[in-house]
């Protein structure tokens, strides 16, 4: 309870004043000292957001939600309100638009992902299954699928003889992920697939790799991702961040099971809580770069 009165407390008076003293010390604002105060990355980004976010500034708390081609008119609005003058400040300009590129993109790059995890597989669609064919010869190029619906699916991971029931939690965003990693990192795929298949540490390969892809999604809805976008993407992420994002977890998260050594199939719940916590307790660190270091095709 004393927590939140002190955060009330701090938030609508004491941050205020300490802000206005700090300005009139320093001759500078707050997101001046953010931008020349720390280098490029989510440290400076996060900080900058909070900033914009906590302003009594109507221009300031607008520019979260500012479009991408607004974001220069904006940068000047800011600097006009707040005062600052290029010639004083040179660097304030790009640095404040790079952490606005981050901020927005972030909010954008979550509409992008929510509309594929919405867009329900459909076996009429030819791009869909051109899609889901692709998967299967990426990960089995020396097998010949049978027929559409067949059991061989099982061989990668599926559940039934028709994988289109396997996508309806995440939609069309999962099999994108499963196709990305396997055309961008065919080896390290194939080699996941095969640990999958290993006779006493399997795991169903493609069903997994849905579940990571609502592992990715969730992180991303809760805002967990941010020190990493903000870290790796000098800009706006866009999806091929996400869907890379997704190879790094699926990549590690086979590491994880298998030097676990799980004693069953039926503990994987408990095994991907506890790579869930390791994944945040990561993504904690202002430092964080979830980076999949192989050679990728891309």
């Amino acid at each position: 309870m004393f927590g939140y009165i002190w955060e009330y407390i701090y938030t609508s008076f004491l941050r205020y004043w300490l802000k206005w003293l700090i300005r009139q010390a320093t001759a500078t604002c707050e997101l001046q000292r953010i931008c020349s105060g720390y280098k490029p990355g989510a440290a400076r980004t996060t900080k900058a957001e909070y900033a914009l976010q906590s302003s009594k500034n109507e221009v300031l708390r607008a520019a979260l939600e500012t479009s991408k081609d607004s974001l220069e008119q904006c940068v000047d609005q800011i600097m006009k309100v707040k005062n600052i003058k290029p010639a004083k400040d040179p660097k304030f300009r790009e640095s404040l638009h790079i952490c606005l590129l981050q901020i927005t993109g972030y909010s954008s790059l979550y509409i992008s992902v929510e509309d594929l995890r919405k867009e329900v597989f459909n076996s009429d669609n030819p791009e869909h299954e051109a899609m889901l064919l692709k998967l299967w010869d990426l990960l089995m190029p020396t097998v010949k699928l049978e027929s559409r619906i067949t059991k061989q699916w099982g061989d990668i991971g599926f559940q039934g003889d028709d994988p289109k029931t396997d996508f309806r939690g995440m939609g069309l965003l999962g099999l994108i992920n499963l196709v990305f990693f396997s055309e961008n990192y065919t080896t390290e795929a194939r080699q996941v697939l095969s640990h999958a298949n290993h006779p006493k540490l399997g795991y169903s390969y493609a069903i997994v790799g849905i579940n990571l892809t609502e592992m990715a999604y969730s992180l991303l809805k809760s805002g967990a991702l941010k020190p990493h976008f903000y870290n790796t993407v000098q800009g706006t992420p866009v999806l091929q961040h996400f869907h890379q994002l997704y190879c790094y977890l699926a990549y590690e998260f086979d590491k994880f099971w298998i030097a676990e050594e799980p004693e069953s199939i039926m503990q994987f719940n408990q095994y991907r809580e506890k790579f869930h916590n390791i994944v945040r307790t990561h993504l904690q660190d202002p430092g964080v770069c979830l980076t999949l270091t192989v050679n990728s095709k891309n």
